[in-house]
């Protein structure tokens, strides 16, 4: 495993956005895990988080692409602090855009923030977690309705590695119904391959307890 897959897993844990125990998700499953990207709260972690997006969009994507694209609301900063850590790393300049929730009628009209898009862009969709498709079954219309315009692919924080609507994994569903490519900084996979019976800060995240009860959702709602 990368060495910033590991510490992106350790940043998740410091920030408080990966939590281990008894959780709902929205779908109703009960979880042993939880992933909330509400708790980067901060200018620093924001500005690493960036990086970190950056560094995966480096190795899955490149950078042959024109926009970055940040759905409403969460995607917004991490459109913005994505493009600034590509800037800032590799010295290639993304331009960002967002979608407004309500269009906006006056002054700079419109649905979008950021870069307009024009046909011929090549778009990137940022988010921070995906489960059942939902945001972009919403935001690829938004997109295509600009123009003739490339949708590459879609980039995560985390995979959670469970079915979507099917028997394939939320990604997997997005990557076959819209023809895009997905990628997740790290998959919880890697989470569990990193903090499995291994001392972080003088604790064990992962014990065997825990293991078990991850492997028994996974049993129940992973990807067969």
């Amino acid at each position: 495993m990368e060495q910033y897959k590991k510490e992106f897993i350790e940043f998740m844990i410091d920030c408080n956005v990966l939590k281990f125990g008894d959780f709902v998700t929205k779908s109703g499953r009960k979880t042993p895990f939880f992933v909330n990207t509400g708790f980067y709260r901060t200018g620093s972690q924001l500005k690493r988080l960036g990086e970190y997006y950056a560094q995966a969009i480096h190795d899955q994507f490149g950078f042959d692409f024109d926009i970055l694209f940040g759905p409403a609301y969460k995607g917004i900063p991490l459109s913005v602090a994505t493009t600034m850590a590509i800037a800032d790393q590799y010295g290639e300049d993304i331009r960002f855009c967002s979608n407004r929730k309500e269009i906006k009628d006056h002054g700079d009209k419109g649905i979008l923030l950021g870069s307009p898009i024009e046909s011929g862009d090549k778009v990137v969709i940022i988010e921070d977690v995906t489960t059942a498709g939902t945001s972009i079954q919403e935001t690829l219309p938004i997109i295509k309705a600009q123009g003739d315009v490339d949708v590459l692919g879609l980039v995560v924080s985390v995979d959670r590695m469970e079915r979507g609507q099917g028997e394939k994994s939320a990604l997997e569903e997005i990557s076959d119904k819209y023809g895009l490519k997905t990628t997740a900084i790290v998959t919880m996979g890697e989470v569990v391959e990193h903090l499995y019976n291994k001392p972080y800060k003088g604790e064990i995240i992962i014990d065997d307890t825990l293991k078990e009860a991850i492997d028994a959702y996974y049993d129940q709602y992973g990807v067969k």
